[in-house]
């Protein structure tokens, strides 16, 4: 209902050439980023690259961002933190150690305990990430990528036409990709919560992606005769409006969250802001063109007499 912009008449698809440059570089850089994941040697999470677990117990609640600092200065480093307040527990996972892990746990307790002495911080478990977990958890999170990816491509071949859904496929996995390059040059960890983001990213860009093929098939039947380049500039101009009032939409709500959704969601809120740019861009930039390349001209449709 809001129309924060009216009557464009912006030729995007002449600028499509520059667009595939550009998505080219940044799927290359992803596509590299990918594989020093699958090797190991990306910044890599807890839950990838392996490491310890702790939870412990408080006798009161503790604010984790307390926790956090009194363990950095008692020098840990490479750590993620996970509140449990109904319970006055705190998760506490830490990269790969070469300590053996009673004595690190140990180590642990007695940095909280010259912090919060009166809260009688108590070791409730410990947990040991092996390498070969992590190595389970990064193959199924490539194996979840490429699963979903497959399914947005039969998922818009039904809904629309083949060469929809390959324009709709492509986008995605450049999104995705995309991000883990921002991620990656940025020197981002890599986790479960990214790979969260990552999904969440390509379920928004394919919503984004039906609004504009949804107009260019309206616009197919209603302007037969006309060029294919000029039905999806006339289709993406009219929906440009809605495209960036909902994008917008969804990236106030992702900064909010970046700022006042506490540490454990920052990587997650991160990776949605770069991504529902990366994803509105390439809705106009990389799916429309290549439904472009795939049928240059628009058939004459003949219509059938009652």
């Amino acid at each position: 209902m809001i129309e924060l912009i009216k009557n464009t008449n912006i030729d995007f698809m002449g600028m499509k050439k520059y667009a595939f440059i550009f998505s080219g570089i940044m799927s290359v850089i992803g596509l590299i980023a990918i594989v020093q994941i699958a090797l190991g040697n990306a910044n890599l999470g807890v839950d990838f690259a392996g490491g310890t677990a702790v939870q412990i117990k408080f006798s009161k609640s503790v604010p984790l961002h307390d926790v956090r600092l009194a363990l950095e200065a008692g020098g840990l480093r490479d750590f993620d933190l996970q509140d449990l307040p109904t319970e006055n527990k705190v998760l506490i996972r830490v990269k790969k150690q070469e300590e053996k892990l009673g004595g690190f746990s140990e180590k642990i307790v007695q940095t909280l305990s010259q912090k919060f002495a009166d809260k009688n911080p108590l070791i409730d478990s410990t947990t040991e990430i092996g390498p070969k977990v992590g190595s389970k958890l990064r193959q199924d999170a490539m194996w979840a990528v490429i699963i979903s990816t497959f399914g947005i491509l039969v998922y818009i071949a039904w809904r629309f036409q083949f060469r929809f859904g390959i324009g709709a496929t492509v986008a995605t996995f450049h999104d995705v990709l995309a991000v883990v390059a921002i991620f990656y040059i940025l020197g981002r960890e890599f986790n479960l919560i990214v790979l969260s983001a990552l999904l969440t990213i390509a379920g928004y860009s394919l919503t984004d992606t039906v609004v504009v093929f949804d107009r260019i098939r309206e616009n197919i039947k209603r302007y037969i005769k006309e060029p294919i380049e000029v039905v999806v500039n006339k289709s993406i101009n009219e929906v440009l409006s809605r495209t960036i009032v909902t994008s917008l939409t969804v990236f106030l709500v992702s900064l909010a969250i970046f700022f006042f959704g506490g540490e454990v969601l920052h990587d997650f809120s991160l990776a949605m802001l770069i991504g529902v740019v990366i994803g509105t861009y390439s809705s106009i930039f990389m799916a429309s063109p290549v439904v472009v390349l795939l049928r240059k001209k628009v058939p004459v449709v003949k219509s059938k007499k009652k």
